[in-house]
């Protein structure tokens, strides 16, 4: 068949600059949007599978490692999860995007003058001069570099450190090389100069891309790609593919860089799918598809860290996810809303509990930064941190758990600066709770909605997922707390000392930044972004990363009367507030 009409009358619709920008998000429609958290399936393996059923106890000190391997057994699974974590594993997803063709677009390495002037062309309109500008828009951290060791050593792909960074990931399928984003999306971060694993990306931009995309995608013909970019007709297969897959997806930009939208991302997918067990895919239902609460409600939150999963038995920041396993219902989630068919994803799970396993491994053996690998010892009063314990134990840890101190050890005089500050034993809850202290409900609200829709799916019933929606907020363990700020599920609190304070006197907007340098871009007194005229000059001129509190979901109230209020009044003096901060400084 001659194709050239059809081509012709495309290419004045692709080769507008409109659509040339279009063109650019079109190649980066794929990526991790739920982020690891969700539930399960029990696979038949060698060792026996943990509980992840309803209400199963955990030990307090938590789960460190699941599936009780040996330590040697634990450091293997360990990295081959890891390194699935930055190579996304499930290599049956949907809506790929041809690398090669887009490479050469960015690059400008045509032959064809025409291709080689629509290069430059679309080049200089976007701004984008190659892949690594991409990645570096989207808030991806490149590798680490190889002389890092312990928790800060990321594992390579393929055993060399990529030129890519850490989210991209690549399937190799029939018809060629496909993009996609993994897990270290929006679960890898970067902390002064070190990379670390399982921290939120504070300023990862997947949904941004993802909604572009799904408004380009639709307008560019195949064909009228396959010219353009020089694609095989291969490659132009798979951007049909992937141009039919985003007919069964929607989603909804975040209202501020880094924040999770992936609830409304599956609801509204879910609303353009018929509504059998497995969610079939179908013209009918893309074209009319059902209302659908998360349309004009908010609904997200931050991502959450991995090194606190390993205390829990409810997942998810609300604590919805009541039984399960976590690593399962996250992939069921992504590839919801990356349009796959849950049939082909049902037995693709069912054939890889091995890769799940590992998954696992890596997510429940995360470590958190300890502060001292960034700050000296010296800047961490030791008086003020045992002050602090006494407050934090009696006001705090009935909810967020108990931190065992090096230094109340029998031979704490003989430990050194760093070892003092230690904490030698986490126990948290054997069932995790689920409280109400007043914080912005969108979240929780948003799975009232969503529950349903989830827990009818037969996929979901296989997997033994069930999905019971809270009226709050898992109250956190607080490894790790001085490295994840902001605070709150919907990041509204900027720093501890705005978490201590009574939220009608809290900021009602701040300014965020990427944390590089530590003098500049962190409060080290109150533990969370700088305020007031400390506030770096460039991070104003940022609207994406500017936090209002007083906009629908980021509402920054609650966790008041009876936790540091008492009738109203304030319970701890500022005195009193530096020595709570200075002693999670040390968890």
């Amino acid at each position: 068949m001659n194709n050239a009409p059809k081509v012709s009358a495309c290419l004045l619709q692709v080769f507008s600059l409109k659509s040339i920008a279009h063109l650019t998000l079109v190649s980066f429609v794929v990526f991790d949007i739920a982020s690891l958290r969700g539930a399960s399936l029990a696979s038949a393996q060698e060792m026996k599978e943990p509980d992840w059923s309803e209400n199963a106890p955990v030990p307090q000190t938590g789960r460190r490692n699941p599936y009780q391997w040996t330590e040697s057994t634990l450091k293997k699974k360990v990295h081959a999860g890891q390194l699935h974590a930055v190579d996304y594993p499930v290599k049956t997803s949907e809506m790929l995007i041809p690398y090669e063709p887009m490479q050469k677009l960015l690059s400008g390495k045509h032959e064809n003058p025409l291709r080689r002037f629509l290069s430059q062309l679309y080049r200089g309109f976007t701004r984008l001069q190659g892949m690594d500008d991409v990645y570096a828009w989207l808030g991806l951290h490149e590798f680490p570099p190889e002389s890092e060791k312990g928790i800060y050593a990321i594992p390579y792909p393929g055993g060399k450190r990529p030129e890519y960074r850490m989210g991209t990931s690549f399937i190799e399928t029939e018809n060629g090389k496909g993009l996609t984003f993994s897990c270290a999306t929006c679960h890898s971060s970067e902390l002064f100069g070190k990379k670390i694993f399982g921290l939120q990306n504070r300023f990862a931009k997947p949904f941004h891309f993802f909604s572009m995309g799904e408004k380009a995608v639709p307008l560019i013909d195949p064909y009228a790609f396959q010219f353009a970019t020089g694609a095989t007709d291969g490659e132009r297969a798979m951007f049909e593919e992937t141009r039919t897959a985003v007919k069964s997806t929607q989603t909804k930009v975040p209202q501020v860089v880094g924040m999770d939208a992936s609830l409304a991302q599956i609801g509204l997918s879910l609303a353009r799918r018929e509504r059998d067990p497995y969610a079939t895919k179908s013209e009918a239902a893309a074209r009319h598809p059902r209302p659908s609460w998360f349309r004009n409600n908010i609904a997200e939150s931050k991502p959450g860290v991995w090194w606190n999963v390993k205390y829990k038995n409810r997942w998810l920041l609300d604590g919805s996810m009541v039984s399960g396993h976590p690593i399962y219902t996250n992939i069921l989630w992504n590839e919801i809303g990356r349009g796959a068919d849950l049939e082909v994803l049902e037995t693709w799970l069912n054939q890889n509990g091995p890769i799940i396993e590992e998954i696992t491994a890596a997510v429940f053996a995360t470590e958190a930064p300890p502060y001292t690998d960034f700050f000296p010892a010296s800047s961490v009063n030791l008086k003020s941190a045992k002050n602090g314990e006494i407050l934090f134990k009696n006001h705090c840890a009935h909810c967020h758990g108990t931190y065992e101190k090096a230094w109340n050890l029998a031979d704490a005089s003989k430990l050194n600066s760093i070892e003092i500050l230690k904490t030698v034993e986490v126990r948290y809850h054997e069932n995790t709770p689920v409280l109400n202290v007043g914080t912005d409900p969108g979240r929780a609200e948003g799975m009232h909605h969503l529950a349903p829709e989830l827990n009818r799916l037969a996929i979901s019933q296989n997997l033994g997922v069930v999905v019971k929606p809270q009226k709050g907020y898992v109250p956190p363990p607080l490894v790790g707390i001085w490295a994840r700020w902001p605070y709150f599920h919907n990041n509204s609190a900027p720093s501890l000392c705005a978490v201590l304070t009574q939220s009608n006197l809290r900021p009602q907007f701040y300014y965020a930044g990427p944390a590089k340098n530590p003098s500049t871009d962190f409060d080290a007194h109150c533990n969370g972004y700088p305020s007031a005229d400390k506030v770096p000059a460039q991070w104003k001129k940022n609207r994406s990363t500017f936090y209002d509190t007083r906009r629908e979901g980021m509402g920054n109230q609650g966790h008041d009367e009876g936790i540091f209020l008492m009738n109203g009044v304030e319970i701890f003096s500022n005195e009193e507030k530096n020595d709570i901060i200075t002693f999670l400084k040390t968890l």
